[in-house]
């Protein structure tokens, strides 16, 4: 069994159609969708592709799909900067009931038994957590609390949009990298399993894109075409800065 794993889309249909065409040529039996389909310029569209595959798709929940939910609800969880919630009721308005249903049910966290692999857990940031940091940088002694307890030796995860693969005391864990957001070098990242783990990198028409994005009635547009898309900001820049919230 082989399975792909796509994480952060982030509403760019293009990166996605992209993968898509790329998982389809691979030949994968199932997708596991790690979460923040959206938010992001064509989420509704986003999320209707993956909904329309003839492959089984596992999809988990996001911090991007909880927070849009908050705010459909008339919720407010405090994290999300006032600039950004404009956004968030912005794509939640596009979203039909039945994907708002839908976003809704995604559970957490998935296991999934991949033959080569064993047991497998998927989250989207840590499995404790929807939005915790870390990255290849963190210091191990500081993840030991999150990874310890889990029972399977492959956890899967996303969040911080960058890949990676290193080790947690006994435990291997793999970031996907982002669909539709990368930090680093353009492009579309994503993980194929089974029987190996195999990190990914899609590369598809980025002008082509951004002109997609830039058509869209999104509140950011512009922002996302060209600092998501054409000049994603640095692996550098993006680790020093996220290492200053990464977990104690």
């Amino acid at each position: 069994m082989r399975i792909a794993a796509i994480y952060d889309i982030h509403g760019n249909l293009p990166a996605l159609e992209a993968v898509l065409r790329d998982v389809r040529a691979e030949a994968v039996d199932q997708i596991v969708v790690g979460g923040d389909v959206l938010p992001g310029p064509m989420s509704r569209e986003a999320l209707a592709a993956l909904l329309d595959l003839d492959v089984p798709v596992h999809f988990i929940q996001g911090n991007g799909e909880r927070e849009v939910l908050a705010q459909l609800d008339g919720e407010d969880s405090g994290a999300v900067p006032e600039r950004f919630r404009e956004v968030m009721r912005w794509v939640g308005a596009q979203l039909s009931s039945d994907q708002r249903q839908h976003l809704a049910g995604w559970p957490q966290t998935l296991r999934l038994d991949i033959p080569g692999l064993g047991p497998v857990l998927f989250c989207h940031a840590t499995p404790r957590s929807d939005t915790e940091i870390f990255t290849r940088l963190t210091p191990e002694d500081r993840l030991l609390p999150i990874f310890e307890p889990v029972d399977t030796a492959l956890v899967i995860c996303g969040h911080t949009h960058m890949p990676f693969d290193r080790a947690v005391g006994a435990v291997r864990v793999v970031n996907a990298g982002s669909v539709g957001m990368p930090f680093g070098e353009p492009g579309a990242y994503w993980l194929l399993l089974g029987p190996g783990v195999a990190l990914r990198r899609t590369a598809y028409d980025l002008q082509a894109a951004a002109e997609r994005i830039r058509a869209t009635a999104y509140p950011q547009a512009e922002e996302f075409a060209e600092g998501n898309v054409l000049q994603p900001p640095s692996e550098a820049a993006m680790l020093e800065r996220l290492e200053r919230s990464a977990v104690r």
